[in-house]
């Protein structure tokens, strides 16, 4: 009887403590890593959950650019944290749901050393043209395609990312075969196209919403469910004829596994809450960004079918890294 007592304080006092940790945190500053380069959409995103996080918790949360090997070095540097809430991670699909199945080896595992906090905000990709290029709507380019393959090019910010994935998407769906040209990053991407150097490329809408509004770059279709209020004259892939292929760059917010779940509760309240303020919403959607703020258990759901997803592309197209 006394053990059991005694067991039931040392159980009582756990909880008790726990509380106290949630209901002081964050005493102290907090880092959230994005593992890109600043300037990109993760970077974007993992600011704005700085300055969510540092209104609502009354907290220092201060970001950090880790890059580098598509965003595996600083995903792992997170999961070597400690799980206590001080360390955090904003990254997109690369990290989440693509990487462990291009690199041979990897460093972190993208289920078991993470705790999902919430998906953030996600974006439909675009397919866009230069105003030059011989096909400037959907059904012309699979014409287009299909008349020269392998030789038609389509720009992206490197092997395995996102918007190489999409591409590749598109063509098993279109039984087609383009010719990929991957650049380090979107910026170089953009630039060449808009420069004629290439003629096509699937881009996060956000990242061309200026190019395509100026008539820079000419959009064909969006990849996602339906029109984009950015882009309203521009058709789905569905209605371009292409369906199945509604895609979307997304960032999303976790923490080492292990966090106490009454933080990663607080951190989830904190994000949902400020990312559906009203002038935070409209300017994220002027930007091209949908608000998602969903549950940690729906972030984990969402991400396991993405995880399914691609490794089918990745692995019908025979992509590695190394």
């Amino acid at each position: 009887m006394l053990k059991l007592k005694t067991l039931m304080g040392a159980a009582l006092l756990a909880a008790t403590a726990a509380t106290a940790q949630a209901a002081s945190y964050p005493d102290h500053a907090v880092t959230i890593v994005v593992p890109f380069p600043a300037g990109g959409s993760t970077d974007y995103a993992g600011r704005l959950a700085a300055d969510i996080l540092s209104k609502q918790l009354h907290g220092n949360f201060i970001v950090q650019n880790k890059p580098g090997a598509t965003g595996s070095i600083g995903a792992a540097e997170v999961k070597r944290s400690a799980a206590d809430g001080y360390t955090l991670l904003v990254s997109s699909p690369a990290v989440y749901a693509v990487n462990q199945y291009l690199f041979k080896s990897l460093q972190y595992d993208p289920v078991k050393d993470f705790d999902p906090i919430t998906i953030l905000v996600r974006a439909p990709n675009v397919l866009v043209a230069n105003p030059k290029s011989p096909a400037q709507d959907v059904p012309s380019l699979i014409r287009l395609l299909k008349e020269h393959p392998g030789t038609v090019t389509f720009a992206s910010s490197g092997n395995g990312a996102t918007d190489h994935l999409t591409a590749e998407l598109f063509w098993q769906k279109t039984g087609t075969k383009g010719l990929h040209v991957p650049y380090k990053g979107g910026a170089p991407a953009i630039a060449d196209l808009m420069g004629g150097q290439v003629q096509y490329s699937f881009q996060n809408v956000n990242a061309v919403i200026g190019q395509i509004r100026s008539g820079k770059l000419k959009a064909l279709a969006v990849t996602a469910d339906q029109r984009s209020p950015v882009l309203p004259d521009v058709p789905t892939m569905a209605e371009a004829g292409v369906p199945g292929l509604a895609v979307y760059s997304w960032q999303a917010a976790v923490a080492p596994h292990g966090i106490p779940a009454d933080i990663q509760a607080k951190l989830n309240q904190a994000l949902v809450k400020g990312l559906h303020q009203p002038d935070v919403k409209a300017k994220l959607e002027h930007l091209g960004f949908e608000v998602v703020g969903d549950t940690p258990e729906d972030f984990r759901k969402f991400q396991l079918a993405e995880m399914a997803r691609w490794k089918n592309v990745i692995e019908t197209a025979h992509i590695s890294i190394n």
